[in-house]
């Protein structure tokens, strides 16, 4: 009898592991989506299932229309997603929790801002993307803080660093790396990169960004310089890019391990890194710069890989795959860069069906392929290989300066009017 049980107990194991084994794995593959630049900081996404056509009408699951206009990115975290939003004229800086599957409101909650910080009318407040983790979801408000809540909109913690004080806002995104909830304050008449711990919000270290000659702070944050560069964490380096030079740090005790300077003035794009080298993509009257990661100290001659003295203007972020650089400049063109050399192998300008085909917005590197929005929402689709290919382009009609991300299987897209999600 023992005998018998035990082949019954061993032919349903066999079963069950064959079952698992012709499951298809989309559902293991699928990622959430924590912060601006994802899971890993780099923009992308491991998922193989995700949207390539679309428009209003088709594979389209949802629309939530949104109070006000807005530049923030979501996040998303399991079933929630996750929305920087002001109200009231940015009175009232809010995050909004709506739900994955219907695009329902789940909760909004924030703080009401003590002084109305000087702002551009094209960059509403809010315009930084939060941060999350299982328990807690913070976002930077300008002059009203870091404010950190739980999964169900209870505020935890608020911790006011000051004011910003720049004629265009602010626009950098916090990053969490373990205890840590990490920040480039500015930009500004006061500019530093930050660490608080994620629990109670208080101050773990602070280094006071450096200001090349002739970049003193102007009287209420008139200049027009600064860095609205949001940092990465690789290799155990966190990188910051400030006025005229990147630096990398320890990330727990904020021990700056080297710099890298000739970036230039202002710098709207974040780094992003990968084979060893970092690429900090300047714009408007600044430089692009590749750096290897590593050594000590003043590393401008010994670790510089690849330098343009003059750089395009750009305000997003690109990503690397393949030994490539992807980019986009500020009037719809795109580019595949050699990592190793900076040699452009292709650059293509591209309009769709919108008013304009100009973009403030960063690169999604999904299933393989490249996702590039416009202002007019007009969303290419691009393989991500150096022979240039494109798939698809697909057109909402609303006006962003958002960008496009993707998880557990949908593609998630954020215009001044509404959040969209798109999938089957």
């Amino acid at each position: 009898m023992l005998n018998l049980l035990s082949m019954i107990a061993a032919h349903r194991q066999r079963t069950a592991l064959l079952v698992l084994a012709l499951t298809p794995c989309t559902v293991s593959m699928a990622e959430n989506w924590p912060s601006w630049r994802g899971p890993r900081g780099d923009g992308s996404s491991t998922e193989s299932e995700l949207p390539m056509r679309w428009s209003r009408d088709d594979n389209v699951r949802w629309r939530t229309e949104l109070p006000e206009p807005g530049n923030s990115t979501p996040i998303v975290w399991e079933d929630r997603v996750f929305l920087t939003q002001a109200t009231d004229g940015g009175q009232r800086r809010t995050v909004l929790c709506l739900d994955r599957k219907s695009g329902k409101r789940l909760w909004q909650s924030g703080v009401d801002a003590q002084e109305m910080e000087p702002t551009h009318q094209t960059n509403p407040y809010c315009s930084p993307s939060p941060v999350c983790d299982a328990e807690q979801v913070i976002a930077w408000f300008g002059s009203a803080g870091l404010v950190a809540f739980d999964h169900e909109g209870n505020q935890q913690w608020q911790r006011e660093l000051g004011k910003v004080e720049h004629v265009f806002g602010y626009g950098a995104s916090p990053i969490l790396h373990g205890n840590l909830c990490i920040l480039n304050f500015g930009p500004g008449t006061r500019e530093f990169a930050v660490a608080v711990d994620k629990t109670n919000g208080r101050i773990v270290w602070r280094f006071d960004a450096p200001r090349p000659p002739g970049s003193a702070p102007s009287p209420g944050g008139s200049d027009i310089h600064g860095t609205w560069s949001t940092p990465i964490v690789v290799d155990n380096q966190l990188i910051f890019c400030f006025r005229d030079e990147v630096s990398a740090f320890e990330p727990t005790t904020g021990k700056r391990l080297w710099r890298c300077g000739g970036l230039g003035p202002q710098m709207k794009t974040s780094p992003v890194a990968g084979q060893g080298v970092v690429v900090a993509l300047g714009g408007r009257d600044s430089s692009t710069l590749a750096v290897r990661l590593g050594g000590s100290g003043d590393v401008s001659q010994s670790h510089l890989q690849w330098k343009y003295p003059r750089a395009n203007s750009r305000l997003g972020t690109g990503v690397i795959h393949g030994g490539h650089l992807y980019a986009n400049r500020r009037n719809g063109v795109i580019e595949c860069i050699e990592l190793e050399t900076g040699n452009v192998v292709w650059d293509k300008r591209h309009r769709g069906k919108g008013n304009t085909g100009d973009t403030w917005s960063s690169l999604f590197l999904g299933a393989g392929r490249i996702y590039a929005i416009n202002q007019s929402a007009d969303v290419f689709v691009l393989e991500a290989a150096p022979d240039y290919k494109l798939l698809a382009t697909n057109s909402l009609g609303e006006y962003t300066n958002s960008t496009v991300v993707g998880s557990q299987g949908n593609l998630f897209i954020r215009t001044h009017e509404a959040l969209w999600c798109i999938g089957k």
